[in-house]
C-alpha cells in the first residue's frame, strides 16, 4: 500500500515516486495506523513533498510518528520475552510457566477481541480456535469483568 500511495503522489504532484529504506518500511510497518488507510496515504503525500530526498529514512518522517512511544513498536517481541523469561527467573518468580502463559492468552483473546469489535466467534476465527475454546477461555482469565 505504501509504495501505490508513493506512486500516487508522484502523479498527483508530477514528481518521482520516493522509496523507504529498509529502516523506514520496517518501522513505519510496526506502528499502528488503526486499519486507517486514509492516514497511510495522507503520510506518503506529506513525505512526496517533505522527504529531501529520493529515499525516505526515519528521520524524514513527521515528529508525531518519529516520537511514537516504544509500546507501539514490536520490531521483535521475542527478544522482548526472552529478555522478560530471564529477568523472571532470577527473579525466582513461583509458578512462571502459567504466569506467563495466561498473560499470554489474555493479551492474545482481547487483542483478537479487540479487533472484530467485541465478537467472540469472529475472534475465534481469528485465532484459529474453535468459539467454544474462546468462551473457555475467556472465563478462565476472567475477561468477562
Amino acid at each position: 500500500m505504501i509504495r501505490h500511495f508513493l506512486q500516487k503522489s508522484a502523479r498527483e504532484l508530477g514528481g518521482e515516486a520516493k522509496r523507504f529504506s529498509e529502516a523506514a518500511l520496517k518501522y513505519l510497518t510496526n506502528l499502528e495506523f488503526g486499519g486507517n488507510v486514509r492516514q497511510l496515504e495522507n503520510l506518503c503525500h506529506w513525505l512526496t513533498v517533505m522527504a529531501p530526498g529520493q529515499q525516505v529514512e526515519i528521520n524524514d518522517l513527521p515528529p508525531e510518528l518519529r516520537e511514537a512511544p516504544t509500546t507501539q513498536i514490536a520490531a521483535d517481541w521475542e527478544s522482548a520475552l526472552a529478555k522478560e523469561v530471564d529477568r523472571l527467573l532470577a527473579a525466582v518468580t513461583p509458578e512462571l510457566h502459567e504466569k506467563l502463559l495466561r498473560a499470554f492468552e489474555r493479551t492474545l483473546i482481547l487483542r483478537a477481541l479487540n479487533h472484530t469489535g467485541g465478537r467472540r466467534i469472529e475472534a475465534a476465527q481469528s485465532l484459529g480456535i474453535g468459539r467454544n475454546t474462546i468462551t473457555r477461555k475467556i472465563q478462565e482469565l476472567a475477561l468477562d469483568a
